[in-house]
């Protein structure tokens, strides 16, 4: 057993074998890559799956096509395309993976975005004669418990350890207005919410992807001689956090999707264990192969600030090692990291409800970050 890592297998809480079609929506994102890998192992629960794997975009040149049966570029914010693109496999469908989410200018753009997408295809799913759905799984995250922290530095985040049943805060959110349009089709339907940490993957085209950015940092100061500083506080480097492997969260997702008494619920979704900041420094300097460099208060700076023009640096990384094209503005997330590594609490969640509810999924966290930089090298998104 990879004590690394754990998947669950089938117990004697699951609902009768049945053929199961997954749409997922999002598939090149680190979750969606994952939850497709792990739909179709032969041991998946609930298997097994036929999955329809949709995007915005092509498929990437790293993304294996052997995953999906096949493969659905459309674009979720409009209803037309929606209904072109997904009616005409709308009858198959059994569950809606909903990994896809769209960051725009202000949390309230985010709303009506986020909102719009997740409607219009519900909406589609739900309109075909002898529709099938039977459940969507709804992937958020702890900014539940925090607001939203990228927008506002201000707000007033819950105390940790943070729990499901924690009350909804008074800002906008958009997390709360799509768990109010799942809710809103039971018992029609069963969902399940998956409320992630920070997540650790593999891909190119995840709108938040802390290791990516960080590998792309450590890989632009070994270009250019600089010091990996850590770009955080005190607090965050001496305090606790928690992350979440996306095949953690994949088995999560297949797990409530296929397991009775997981359906309505919201989980939380994490590793199972805690790191602090200066732990992962060191296995990140390790893997990118830069000095440690132990935290300094007086020599604090602002990440966003540095690498603002180091777009033409990640060009010539690229070209130099024959990666996969990529824009340095699309890839990272210097803004989000620097506003969590600037959080003034512990970002702690509990794990006790998942237990509770018969999920046991866990993964070595520091172990994570060496596995999946591997991966982003064998995908060639970095060197």
């Amino acid at each position: 057993m990879d004590l690394d890592h754990w998947s669950p297998s089938l117990n004697m809480d699951l609902e009768m074998p049945h053929q199961s079609v997954a749409l997922i929506v999002g598939v090149t994102g680190m979750t969606g890559l994952a939850l497709a890998e792990a739909l179709k192992k032969p041991t998946a629960l609930g298997g097994p799956w036929k999955v329809y794997g949709s995007a915005r975009r092509p498929k990437p040149s790293w993304f294996p096509s052997s995953i999906t049966d096949d493969y659905i570029i459309f674009d979720a914010t409009s209803f037309d395309d929606t209904v072109a693109k997904i009616d005409p496999v709308a009858s198959e469908i059994t569950h809606v993976f909903w990994i896809a989410i769209q960051v725009r200018e202000s949390e309230e753009a985010n709303v009506r975005v986020n909102q719009a997408m997740l409607a219009n295809v519900l909406d589609v799913l739900k309109s075909t004669p002898n529709s099938r759905l039977s459940h969507v799984t709804l992937q958020t995250g702890t900014q539940y418990y925090m607001g939203p922290v990228h927008f506002n530095d201000q707000v007033n985040p819950h105390d940790p350890p943070f729990l499901e049943d924690l009350a909804r805060l008074p800002y906008p959110n958009f997390y709360y207005p799509l768990e109010d349009l799942v809710a809103s089709h039971a018992p029609a339907l069963t969902y399940s919410v998956h409320r992630a940490s920070i997540i650790i993957g593999a891909s190119s085209r995840s709108a938040y992807n802390a290791l990516l950015t960080l590998a792309v940092y450590a890989t632009i100061c070994r270009r250019e001689g600089l010091p990996f500083k850590y770009p955080g506080t005190r607090y965050t480097w001496e305090h606790f956090c928690d992350m979440t492997d996306v095949r953690v969260l994949a088995d999560q997702h297949i797990w409530a999707a296929v397991t009775g008494r997981a359906k309505n619920q919201a989980f939380n979704c994490t590793n199972g264990d805690l790191f602090k900041w200066k732990s992962v420094w060191k296995v990140l300097s390790e893997i990118f192969g830069v000095g440690f460099v132990p935290f300094d208060e007086s020599e604090e700076f602002d990440i966003v600030e540095l690498m603002k023009d180091k777009g033409v640096v990640w060009n010539d990384i690229v070209e130099q090692h024959g990666l996969v094209k990529t824009k340095l503005e699309e890839i990272t997330c210097f803004g989000a990291l620097q506003n969590v590594l600037h959080f003034k609490f512990q970002h702690v969640c509990s794990m006790n409800k998942s237990r509770e509810f018969g999920f046991f999924g866990f993964a070595d966290s520091l172990k994570s970050l060496g596995l999946w930089s591997e991966k982003l090298r064998e995908m060639k998104i970095i060197p």
